[in-house]
């Protein structure tokens, strides 16, 4: 059993109450985290603004430098963070391999370079010029989901910091490994104390403590729509500065000149990528009445011989659910969708695997045919392998279609002719969408949704814009 503790100030502080933390592909115990409540997130807020005055007054090139350095210790241990969230989510270790690990390390790299030509800026008038400088925010409150843990906790650390600001991080309860880990990293650096501090515990009492202290200045969240109304509901009369990425329920469009053959792998990769647990999911998929009947049976074939196992295994693609409740809940969408009038083309079961595994959280990936689009399982965000399929006449309708939700996070759009693609993209109400490609990132560019997907956008000079003020001092000329 691992013991997690709190990491306040520059030291691991144990907790007297602590929470379970679950391997969902077997069902055993692999952790204790700390049950923290409202005096340790008063902890880590007191060492926050204890070293806010000396690390913003570092140079962004100093504070770059540190950045770098987490960077490569975390490099290091690129193997141990790999398997400690294929232990902790229950996704596939090659999976964590190419995408946590990797971007987790490269989070850190990319904000320490691209910080160095985020600086002044000087507007000249005829009399007059105006210097806008980027000062920090203060104390962020940063809240990352349990999905992507590591990914999404330097995603939001890293910006912060470089800008000047000091953070108190609030990992998810169910996959605190990783958030240990980089603690571990931060410790074993020298990274002044008090400059990152992360509090475990759950959403309800260090969430929403860290979301109401008056000293916190800003919040970061990444999580489902409806915590994020409450946190926007909380935040918003204390006008702190305010980032939601929240839930998507994203159009897959495959119009009629697609190359099939090539078109499905990157379909089935966008609908069931870590088991169809990430925010930009493809889990509503159109496609044209013309090519629907070659398509169908292919695409339904390929997904039915996705391998699904051990997470340990480098041959696995897809694993266990990140926890029973939540196999419980996109399982009762799969209920509703029979309920709705569904056809289950594929999956929809637990799959019949092998001890200790037949006491995982996992569930086969699912696609189900003959709904409305308009039907609950084809709006709502289900959040685990489950797509919906659905025909389409023209490039009009699949449009209409595609904007029929609440949400507008991302999309894609598989075509023969790349600027058909670009036109159809440019009408889906979405705040990102790849043509031929899915999950295809440039660190430089917005991240984020529009509608019930989200406030604001992260990435690049986006995040950096966040994590700062922009002060404009107007000097007359002499």
């Amino acid at each position: 059993m691992i013991k997690i503790h709190n990491f306040i100030n520059g030291k691991f502080i144990a907790s007297d109450k602590n929470l379970e933390d679950i391997n969902p592909a077997n069902g055993e115990k692999i952790a204790y985290i700390p049950n923290s409540n409202r005096k340790d997130v008063d902890l880590a807020v007191q060492a926050a603004d204890s070293a806010r005055e000396s690390w913003s007054a570092l140079s962004i090139g100093e504070r770059a430098f540190w950045l770098g350095k987490i960077a490569d210790a975390l490099e290091i241990r690129s193997e141990e963070i790999a398997s400690l969230e294929s232990l902790d989510t229950g996704k596939p270790i090659s999976l964590a391999r190419a995408v946590d690990a990797s971007r987790s390390v490269a989070n850190f790299r990319f904000f320490g370079e691209f910080a160095k030509d985020f600086q002044q800026e000087n507007f000249e008038m005829d009399d007059a010029t105006n210097h806008v400088i980027f000062k920090p925010v203060g104390i962020a409150g940063l809240i990352t989901p349990w999905n992507l843990p590591l990914y999404l906790l330097s995603w939001k650390i890293a910006p912060a910091i470089v800008m000047g600001n000091t953070v108190i991080a609030k990992p998810s309860e169910l996959t605190p490994l990783t958030a240990n880990l980089l603690a571990e990293v931060i410790h074993e650096v020298g990274l002044p104390k008090g400059v990152v501090n992360i509090v475990h515990g759950l959403g309800s009492d260090v969430g929403q403590a860290i979301v109401e202290h008056p000293k916190i200045n800003l919040i970061s969240f990444t999580g489902g729509t409806t915590t994020g109304k409450k946190v926007a509901e909380i935040a918003a009369p204390m006008f702190k500065k305010l980032s939601l990425e929240l839930g998507g329920k994203n159009a897959t469009i495959v119009l009629d000149d697609a190359d099939i053959e090539a078109t499905i792998p990157g379909v089935a990769r966008a609908g069931f990528l870590n088991q169809g647990q990430v925010c930009l999911c493809g889990s509503r998929i159109f496609v044209s009445k013309k090519i629907w009947d070659d398509f169908v049976p292919k695409f339904v074939n390929y997904v039915k011989n996705m391998k699904i196992g051990d997470p340990s295994s480098d041959d696995s693609e897809l694993g266990a659910l990140v926890s029973f409740a939540h196999r419980d809940k996109v399982e009762s969408y799969i209920h509703l969708a029979q309920r709705e009038g569904g056809e289950i083309l594929c999956g929809g079961k637990s799959p019949g695997l092998d001890a200790p595994f037949d006491k995982g959280a996992f569930l086969e990936p699912t696609i189900v045919s003959g709904l409305s689009h308009l039907s609950r399982t084809a709006t709502e965000e289900i959040f685990g392998p489950v797509v919906t399929i659905h025909p389409f006449e023209s490039d009009k309708e699949a449009i209409e279609m595609a904007n029929c939700t609440d949400y507008g996070l991302a999309g894609s759009v598989w075509t023969g002719d790349s600027e058909r693609g670009k036109r159809v993209a440019e009408k889906i109400e979405t705040g990102m969408v790849w043509v031929n490609t899915w999950l295809h990132r440039d660190l430089r560019v917005p991240f984020g949704g529009i509608k019930n997907s989200g406030v604001g956008r992260e990435g690049g000079r986006w995040s950096l814009g966040f994590f700062s003020e922009a002060i404009n001092i107007c000097v007359k000329n002499s």
